[in-house]
């Protein structure tokens, strides 16, 4: 399709819906309970009634189709199918959610979501978390700190970790790249967990002052895991993922003119094979899933459909109004002069914060490759200098953290979290916990390597 220059104030449903999200459950919870999605239509026609009047119908059609087929569809599936895994693997033991222990579980959930994922990584440390500090009155930071390092820095370190990262290896960037910013992300996660243990030991001492006592006998003598098994199938969803980003790039999946074969949906907009095997290997893997692992790991986990269903309901209105945003951003990022390290760090994490990461990504990689500098990693886009594709990935996978929306398993934590009874942050509570924290450290970071 051609490129699109909309109107600015056709974000303005974007900024409607998010307002919604952060608004409504606090003044109104329960009617937003039972009218969330109504909302979300309200929204999505408040974008597609004017962008028809301006473009046309079938321009409209293929715009809406081309978001839910090509980056809705694979987003909600894929986070369909680590949910239903996860959700079929329980942790029972004494251990208890002691500051020590808590951050023991957020290094090794950090490390694993590079090797599966962020969201993988978030889906399969949740509910221990949530399990072993149910003893708590105090957890709300636990849960906070767990979105800004396992649903989000953990994933800089290869191109299974976050999607962006995949892009970027699907268009040249070597493999192996990534784990060059091991500096950064140890810097990162070295200062988050010792602020962790310090707010961690306040509150934990606050406890058991409080009276309250973890329900075991004797801590960290009996551990043991139920539907192990389904590590199995969460590998199987990884190498979906993997494949998917993959298969394009071989000429068996490609056609004379080198777009990827596919089922053509409407116009221009194709479901490509490659998506299509990435969906059935997830679905194929949560029902395996299910069908191979008793109830009661389930019923042990507390195991309801309330926040896939959130989650599902939101983000297609989020993924449709976002449309305007995204071709405004794509048609003027090379044009609008941002040639440094640090302005790339900045740009790409800002938007990534409320945009979808994956094509902000890909628009300032795009924008560092347009600039005809010599010496970098040589991309399909041109060559990038190394501190330029240091800084748009750090921003695109670091600042993902800085909202709910700003990656995919940030809400889902959120959501499953607020069904087990922890009180999360608002919306605005949210990033004010993000703007304390994070900001700083990412200033450090501008300063220490992308200046």
């Amino acid at each position: 399709m051609n490129m699109l220059t909309p109107p600015a104030w056709l974000c303005l449903p974007f900024a409607g819906i998010l307002l919604s999200i952060a608004v409504f459950p606090l003044v109104k919870p329960n009617w937003w309970e039972k009218n969330r999605f109504p909302v979300v239509v309200f929204w999505s026609l408040l974008f597609i009634l004017p962008f028809t009047l301006l473009f046309g119908a079938g321009r409209t059609a293929e715009t809406v189709l081309e978001c839910l087929f090509n980056d809705y569809l694979s987003f909600i599936i894929m986070l369909l199918g680590l949910f239903c895994v996860a959700g079929n693997i329980t942790f029972t033991g004494d251990l208890a959610g002691s500051p020590n222990v808590n951050l023991v579980f957020l290094l090794l959930g950090t490390l694993f979501s590079s090797l599966i994922g962020t969201t993988g990584s978030s889906m399969l440390m949740l509910r221990p978390m949530i399990k072993i500090n149910s003893w708590r009155r105090n957890k709300q930071h636990i849960m906070v700190f767990f979105i800004f390092l396992i649903s989000n820095m953990g994933g800089c370190l290869s191109p299974l970790g976050d999607p962006p990262l995949l892009m970027g290896f699907m268009r040249g960037v070597p493999f192996l790249w990534s784990l060059k910013l091991a500096p950064v992300l140890i810097f990162n996660m070295t200062l988050l967990l010792l602020i962790f243990w310090n707010l961690d030991n306040h509150f934990y001492l606050k406890d058991i002052h409080s009276g309250f006592r973890p329900d075991i006998s004797r801590p960290g003598t009996e551990l043991s895991l139920k539907g192990a098994h389904n590590v199995f199938f969460l590998l199987m969803i990884i190498a979906a993922v993997i494949l998917s980003g993959v298969l394009p790039s071989l000429p068996a999946f490609q056609n004379p003119d080198g777009s990827v074969r596919g089922i053509r949906i409407l116009g221009e907009v194709t479901l490509g094979f490659p998506s299509i095997i990435e969906i059935l290997l997830i679905l194929l893997a949560a029902l395996l899933s299910f069908r191979t692992t008793p109830e009661e790991v389930r019923t042990a986990n507390h195991f309801t459909w309330g926040a896939i269903q959130e989650v599902a309901q939101l983000f297609v209105g989020i993924f449709i109004t976002m449309q305007p945003a995204l071709m405004i951003l794509k048609k003027l990022g090379p044009s609008l002069g941002i040639s440094k390290a640090y302005q790339l760090f900045w740009s790409t994490g800002v938007l990534s914060s409320f945009l979808d990461n994956t094509p902000t990504y890909l628009v300032f990689l795009t924008t560092a490759g347009t600039l005809g500098l010599s010496g970098g990693i040589a991309t399909t886009l041109g060559t990038i200098p190394v501190k330029m594709l240091e800084a748009i990935s750090c921003g695109a996978v670091f600042m993902g953290a800085n909202s709910y929306i700003g990656n995919a398993p940030n809400f889902m934590v959120k959501s499953i979290s607020e069904e087990n009874g922890i009180n999360m942050p608002s919306f605005f509570g949210y990033i004010l916990w993000a703007l304390m924290f994070l900001t700083p450290i990412f200033l450090i970071d501008t300063l220490l390597f992308f200046r």
